[in-house]
């Protein structure tokens, strides 16, 4: 055949192209789609801002409530109620549909703020924290359930892209405007002021959400199965389990081991009760699509959570300055968001991912240079935005390739596997990675952050890093198992 005859799928492409111009493409912002992208979208934006945002008026918080010795369980308890949120949201959006916990766990959500905001005491404190986290818990997994029902296939990159975005004004804005708000209002503001913004979202989404993909799936009249008490179970032992885990992490004493051991007997059964078989031995198709998303997950935000202090302790940065060493970060992610949401990027999914773990790896290998008098302190910035670009690629994707490889009925308790997957790698890859550094001659995180002077010994951050990045390795050979074969 001469190069210059067209071949079928020349023809094909033209002939699709010419129907394109005849008809409005349909896009997640065309007509059918508008009011519920903006909607869930701006839902992600809340959550978004909220995270950013309250991480700043924490310490002020921790330090007026006389609680700054129970500061990380203001962490930990959003984290560990939001685990049995994310379970208990797949299995009602698969039996009732997701407008029920999407709804809860937006009032959930708002009315944590409104404890934690009003507190007197630091425990009334940590409890609201906890019920943000259960509403937190309930409102990702219904999200990701409405996107698997109200759009098809072909549009799913394209609103992951959108969610990938919505972080990026917060992490820019967040903390300054917390900062401010913290400065000349009071902490409190920071906490009160974000449900105000609950209402927006509910007001666009919920009655689209109600339209497009309310109810359960199935014919009218269907008989349905019954919420699985088992997994209510198991994400009490999740919860519980990864609470302890956390406890014993934060203070290396013998007796920690106790609650150390405790926490594991709970969370070993319920972890391989609640992922996908073949998870850990990264078994072809969605198992390893949901391990792929906690190595990927666990050892950037692990070793990200040390960058700050690393810049401020061993390179003499304020504060503010090490934060904005990850500003760029919010942009260069939602960059590889949309890259992998572009229609021809779809038959290259795999090798985008396994370049975007490359580039993980790289970042997190990388920062620990600047522990090198002579290496610019601007290299961690650059390492991490390239390490943030690479995230976009593969965080973006494996929701993609879930939602894929999923059932309509399947959808919710899947999408939970996905983010306990996510969550539960950043408790233990954070928890590994901290007893790390302290006994490394770290020290204590909340005392070197608060003082910029104090100096914590460099190989304990190396010591954090590199382990992460080889994490991040093992999730460059993963990405080759993505693919079930035929």
């Amino acid at each position: 055949m001469s190069a210059l005859e067209p071949r079928d799928a020349d023809v094909a492409d033209i002939s699709d192209r010419s129907r394109l111009r005849d008809e409005p493409a349909d896009t997640v912002l065309s007509r059918s789609h508008r009011s519920l992208s903006i909607g869930i979208v701006s839902v992600v934006l809340l959550i978004a801002f909220e995270a950013t945002a309250v991480g700043t008026a924490m310490p002020v918080a921790a330090r007026e409530l006389d609680g700054v010795s129970l500061y990380a369980f203001a962490f930990s308890g959003f984290f560990t109620t939001s685990l049995f949120g994310m379970v208990l949201s797949g299995q009602w959006s698969d039996q009732r549909g997701p407008l029920g916990p999407l709804t809860a766990g937006i009032g959930s959500f708002a009315g944590g703020l409104l404890l934690a905001g009003t507190a007197g005491a630091m425990w009334v404190f940590i409890l609201g924290r906890a019920v943000q986290g259960l509403g937190g818990g309930l409102v990702i997994v219904a999200l990701y359930v409405v996107v698997s029902r109200a759009y098809p296939e072909r549009l799913r990159p394209s609103i992951m892209a959108a969610f990938a975005a919505a972080w990026v004004v917060p992490s820019i804005v967040g903390p300054l405007a917390s900062g401010a708000v913290t400065e000349h209002l009071g902490w409190r503001w920071v906490f009160v002021g974000v449900p105000v913004l609950v209402v927006f979202p509910l007001a666009v989404a919920l009655p689209q959400i109600r339209r497009r993909a309310g109810g359960p799936v199935g014919e009218p009249g269907e008989e349905r199965a019954s919420f699985d008490r088992r997994r209510i179970r198991l994400a009490l032992g999740i919860s519980l389990g990864a609470g302890l885990l956390q406890y014993a992490a934060q203070d290396l004493r013998w007796l920690s081991l106790l609650p150390g051991v405790a926490g594991a007997a709970l969370l070993v059964p319920a972890v391989l009760g609640l992922l996908p078989r073949g998870t850990y031995r990264a078994a072809r198709g969605l198992p390893s699509v949901v391990l792929l998303r906690g190595v990927a997950a666990g050892s950037f935000i692990a070793a990200e959570s040390f960058v700050p202090l690393m810049l401020v302790t061993q390179r003499g940065l304020s504060p503010t300055l090490a934060g904005f060493s990850l500003a760029a970060g919010g942009v260069t992610w939602a960059l590889g968001s949309w890259v992998q949401s572009r229609p021809r990027m779809a038959p290259h999914r795999e090798r985008l991912m396994a370049l975007g773990m490359l580039l993980v790896a790289a970042s997190i290998a990388a920062a620990p240079s600047v522990l090198i008098a002579a290496v610019p302190v601007w290299t961690v910035a650059v390492a991490w935005a390239f390490g943030c670009f690479g995230m976009g690629l593969v965080i973006a994707s494996t929701s993609v390739l879930l939602l894929r490889l999923s059932a309509p009925e399947e959808a919710g308790a899947n999408s939970a596997a996905l983010q306990i997957s996510d969550a539960l790698s950043n408790v233990v890859l954070l928890a590994a990675g901290g007893a790390a550094f302290a006994a490394l001659g770290g020290g204590t995180v909340a005392h070197t952050t608060a003082t910029a002077g104090s100096t914590s010994h460099p190989a304990a951050f190396a010591a954090v890093f590199l382990p992460m990045a080889g994490v991040a390795l093992v999730g460059t050979w993963v990405t080759g198992r993505l693919r079930v074969h035929s």
